[in-house]
């Protein structure tokens, strides 16, 4: 995955500014609007020159504070319900090794920033069930070539709008890529089966081929490992009101909006972890993990510098990596999520 552009993303934000979106735009609302964009930003900007020691608390805080923007503009909150109090989600066993950390969430319907976001994001929480870093590590796609270990990975499954087949039948037929190597190498209907129970909107297809229900998966393989596979899904029912009684091409895309979360311009089938009902928003996933790495390095510093110690740390590159990518991604989800909670 590129990088985004930031600046231009920045650039979005700032003109929101003197015309704040949706609710935004009433005085206490637009105050904390205005104001948490601002720190949110100069936070950011701290974070893209400071190295890894410090940079996850600059980032996490910026975050947050963008957090409060999102939810000053939010349609959905009424009253004071926007107004947001502590962080909502914890971490611990610093101890323990890095991928092994656990994250909780406080319950739903309370005020904390990270389940209040969530709420409006419709982004599950897990107060109950604690989840490893490792697990939500994951969910990000730019952590897709840095694993934190070597264990089989649920990671996100890329497609796009643009392949959406348009033929003359009332199916939504997409590519779905990122396939790990070690269902393709399998190629059977049972390897694919089992694998796509972590993602129960993949799993929910009607067909992956044109040549018979009995087909095994005709996989297009990449020459680095893994590879992607032409999908097919019904349609809901009553829909097709093109030619002929068939789908259009809107009919198609919002069908495929409503199983997948955007990011980066394209779509990603993300799986569903654990107890959870449904995917982790990515902007969440961000938080969540910012937020761990950020309580690591402000309150256990030594072993911090430890994990990031590349002489002797397997996961300090793919955290220096996550980290840069931190700048550059989240300014532009961030926007995307704004205008998304204004509409």
């Amino acid at each position: 995955m590129s990088d985004l552009d930031a600046d231009e993303a920045w650039e979005r934000l700032r003109a929101s500014r003197s015309n704040p979106p949706a609710r935004a735009s009433s005085a206490s609302r637009r105050k904390t609007y205005t104001a948490a964009l601002e720190q949110a930003q100069q936070l950011f900007r701290a974070a893209a020159v400071v190295g890894p020691a410090t940079s996850p608390i600059l980032a996490f805080y910026g975050l947050s504070q963008a957090g409060r923007a999102i939810t000053a503009a939010a349609r959905s909150l009424e009253g004071e319900d926007w107004r947001l109090a502590a962080h909502g989600i914890s971490s611990k066993g610093f101890h323990v090794p890095f991928p092994d950390i656990e994250i909780r969430t406080d319950p739903p319907g309370t005020q904390g920033s990270f389940v209040k976001v969530s709420e409006v994001l419709d982004s599950p929480v897990w107060e109950k069930d604690s989840l490893r870093l490792e697990d939500i590590w994951d969910l990000l796609p730019t952590n897709l070539h840095y694993p934190l270990t070597a264990r089989d990975r649920l990671t996100p499954l890329y497609t796009s709008e643009g392949s959406i087949d348009e033929g003359d039948h009332s199916l939504l037929s997409v590519w779905v890529s990122n396939i790990p190597d070690r269902v393709v190498k399998a190629g059977t209907r049972e390897a694919l089966d089992d694998f796509l129970t972590g993602y129960p909107a993949v799993a929910q297809h009607e067909s992956y081929s044109n040549v018979g229900a009995a087909a095994l998966p005709n996989y297009v393989r990449y020459d680095h490992g893994g590879g992607q596979l032409s999908m097919n899904w019904l349609m809901p029912e009553g829909v097709g009101t093109g030619f002929d009684g068939m789908a259009t091409m809107a009919e198609r895309q919002a069908h495929l909006r409503t199983m997948t979360r955007g990011y980066a311009g394209g779509r990603y089938f993300l799986p569903v972890l654990g107890s959870m009902k449904r995917d982790l928003h990515p902007l969440m996933a961000w938080w969540a993990v910012l937020y761990t790495l950020s309580m690591l390095a402000r309150y256990d510093p030594a072993v911090w510098g430890k994990h990031i110690n590349v002489d002797n740390s397997p996961h300090a590159v793919p955290i220096e990596r996550l980290l840069e990518r931190a700048i550059n991604h989240l300014p532009v989800l961030i926007a995307d999520t704004i205008a998304d909670v204004s509409t």
